[in-house]
């Protein structure tokens, strides 16, 4: 990787809310996660510039904040935001997520439960985990716990009616789950990586949303297309298309002031 930093797709926020990125971007996302098997590295790294940028894009620069990760998996987020001067550290409840070289202090634990104070975080940070969560209330409850008021959540999930939905074994999930992973294990000789049920949830954007704005917890600051590349925050106002045309839900919520 050049030590140079790319120029981010993110620009600076108008009235508190950042301009949609270029097309240039989604085509960059989409490019790299067709070689995340095969070049993880780029695939990642890149993932968590853009997404740093948009944390950056909706709140302030992240140096010298402490920004918690949950559900980091190897780290890639938490080195990127270190690399911009954030406290960063991962949680992560799968040891077998974390890879050879995690992050420097990196903790084994539950989302449900994370062995933090209340409020210590400034920013709370969850990459797409929420699908492999069975119960996203109290996931969402404990994220909101550890961040402070006035602080920023920063939440994404693929739901389940998203054309990768079904993760490695989309987008024959639309047929059937089981019908889907038969498939994957004929085609590859290998079992799937996911069970709906076990480690894969069908998780849809309608119900996420008002379970979050029936919270007193926290607020709202923007529901949006995490890669759309335009009319981002549009496409999840339109019930019944966003399930499918969203791919993946972002939700930056602000810790209420108590």
């Amino acid at each position: 990787m050049s030590d140079t930093a790319p120029r981010p797709f993110w620009g600076a926020a108008v009235h508190g809310r950042p301009k949609d990125p270029s097309l240039r971007r989604s085509l960059a996302l989409f490019r790299a996660f067709l070689h995340e098997q095969d070049d993880p590295e780029s695939c990642y790294s890149l993932l968590a510039r853009d997404a740093v940028d948009q944390v950056e894009a909706y709140g302030e620069a992240v140096a010298g904040r402490t920004v918690v990760d949950v559900g980091g998996g190897s780290g890639y987020f938490t080195e990127e935001f270190r690399r911009r001067g954030a406290d960063a550290y991962l949680f992560e409840p799968d040891v077998g997520e974390l890879g050879e070289k995690p992050p420097d202090g990196a903790v084994i634990a539950d989302g449900y439960l994370l062995p933090l104070g209340d409020g210590v975080a400034d920013v709370t940070f969850s990459s797409n985990v929420l699908e492999h969560v069975a119960d996203p209330e109290t996931f969402l409850s404990e994220l909101a716990r550890v961040t402070r008021p006035g602080g920023l959540i920063y939440v994404s999930f693929t739901n389940w009616l998203s054309p990768w939905g079904g993760h490695e074994w989309a987008p024959w999930h639309y047929f059937g789950a089981e019908r889907a992973r038969a498939r994957y294990r004929r085609r590859t000789g290998r079992p799937t990586k996911h069970a709906l049920g076990e480690n894969l949830f069908a998780h849809h954007i309608g119900p996420t949303l008002r379970q979050v704005r029936a919270r007193d917890d926290v607020r709202i600051v923007s529901a949006r297309s995490r890669y759309w590349p335009f009319l981002a925050e549009t496409v999840v106002k339109a019930p019944g298309i966003r399930e499918v045309a969203t791919w993946n839900l972002l939700l930056v919520l602000r810790r209420c002031q108590r």
